[in-house]
């Protein structure tokens, strides 16, 4: 099935809707949670797609000048697939790199999606087989996974976590016939790929979350901002979906700064921000944010001194953890797309905690349980594993049907005939045509005064379709 193209990101209706905080609740006891980080730099690539299995023929054709082939032919359309009743799932997931702090969380949700489908009978009578494997933070890395992945048959890929690692694998996956669904991507890039209908994605597109952190922004008071970005496909396109609506609301961009996350310092960033003056001071970035931020702190322009936001990239444990006194990150804000494990999902958290007993931090969990849960759903409509068959269905799965939450209830549902509207534990999901979530919950993070992230209410955003 090929996604339809008409229609475009640009009806954004983002309200600030807050919950009640975490930090106002009777035992004061804090929500944690971390802020997955995309990494950028996405790199392209233009490798053909690979196959394990060339043509074989028992008697060739002999003529006296055979007709010489170079390269490859070239096309658009996924390669034919199969069906040998396993959904056989592949994992591109951070277990390592500057990234590694989110895959526990990630793995965690992949794991207890996976136990509850198959305690409810699995996916076409047969247990989901789950073939975990490394994304790293670079195209190197998660391209020798997706190739070992593929040799070894799966039908589907989760991950990747950053954008621009998926980027980096998005043709191979798709152009191979399997699907490619990530949790945490929120590049607006992938809204109009041409991914052959196949890639897919559980987290909301950043035109959400950029709309929402500028009406948070404007509601702390903030008339101007400066934007430090990191420089790929995830800061760009988060800076634009943030500024504009800033800017829209009345506020006054002073400066855009893009810098290299490679660089040996950011002395020449900090410098132009503190120049800048503005009210807010915005990081868009990954681990490098904490050498900026204490670049800006010993200029006297920190959280103490100022309006300082950052986004799902950084605002998290590890941000906290760079620092000997955490302390200094105190009043710090920022968003994270997702939903509040500790305060709305408290048998959820314990179910990933019984996967994992060391989680600390729940992000992006809630939207890898899910992206399990619609692959599954979507195997069971189409009667097949086929990466193809599957893809046709999958945003079907997630609207216009008969509500239901569970894989249980809903594969009992699919197996009677009846058309489903799968709402998961990351919310109402709706995928439109392009095959991301039309509807989403952004968090309001804050450090707090002993340096530990806590959620401070939420927006809710949608697109129009």
């Amino acid at each position: 099935m090929q996604k339809s193209r008409v229609t475009r990101v640009g009806s954004l209706l983002v309200g600030l809707t807050l919950v009640a905080a975490a930090c106002g609740s009777d035992d004061d006891e804090p929500a944690a949670t971390d802020a997955p980080a995309e990494t950028e730099a996405p790199a392209e690539t233009d490798a053909p797609v690979e196959t394990d299995a060339p043509v074989e023929t028992e008697a060739p054709v002999e003529t006296e000048a055979p007709a010489e082939t170079d390269a490859p032919v070239e096309t658009d359309a996924p390669d034919e697939g199969g069906s040998d009743g396993v959904l056989r799932l592949g994992g591109i997931l951070p277990e390592t790199g500057n990234l590694a702090f989110l895959g526990p969380p990630e793995f965690a949700g992949v794991e207890a999606a996976i136990a509850d489908v198959n305690a409810a009978g699995g996916v076409l009578g047969n247990d989901i087989e789950w073939l975990p494997g490394d994304s790293g933070d670079n195209g190197e890395v998660a391209n020798a996974t997706v190739d070992r992945l593929l040799a070894e048959d799966v039908d589907g890929f989760i991950g990747a976590a950053s954008s621009g690692v998926s980027l980096t694998v998005i043709d191979k996956i798709t152009q191979a016939g399997k699907i490619h669904f990530s949790p945490a991507n929120t590049s607006p890039t992938f809204t109009d790929y041409d991914d052959n209908g196949l890639y897919f994605r559980t987290a909301p597109s950043d035109v959400v979350q950029g709309a929402a952190l500028a009406d948070i922004m404007i509601a702390d008071g903030a008339a101007s901002a400066t934007f430090l970005v990191l420089n790929d496909a995830y800061g760009t396109g988060l800076l634009e979906f943030t500024s504009g609506p800033f800017e829209a609301q009345g506020g006054v961009v002073d400066l855009a700064e893009i810098y290299d996350p490679k660089a040996e310092n950011f002395d020449d960033v900090v410098a132009k921000a503190v120049a800048a003056g503005s009210d807010a001071i915005v990081v868009i970035g990954f681990d490098e944010t904490s050498k900026i931020l204490t670049g800006l702190i010993e200029n006297e322009v920190g959280p103490a001194q100022k309006l300082i936001y950052g986004t799902d990239g950084n605002m998290g444990n590890a941000l906290a953890a760079a620092f000997d006194d955490p302390t200094v990150l105190a009043g710090m804000r920022g968003t994270l797309p997702g939903v509040d494990v500790d305060g709305q999902l408290a048998e959820f958290r314990d179910q990933l905690l019984a996967v994992d007993p060391d989680l600390v931090d729940f992000s992006y969990a809630a939207e890898s349980y899910d992206t399990v849960v619609i692959m599954a759903l979507a195997a069971e409509a189409a009667g097949s594993d086929d990466g193809v068959a599957i893809g046709a269905e999958i945003n079907d799965v997630t609207r216009g049907g008969e509500k239901c939450t569970t894989f249980a209830d809903c594969l009992a549902l699919v197996q009677a005939g009846t058309d489903i509207d799968y709402d998961g534990v990351s919310g109402p999901l709706e995928f439109r045509d392009e095959g991301e979530p039309t509807q989403a919950s952004i968090l309001i993070l804050e450090f707090d005064e002993t340096g530990t992230i806590v959620v401070d209410g939420s927006v809710q955003g949608s697109v129009e379709v």
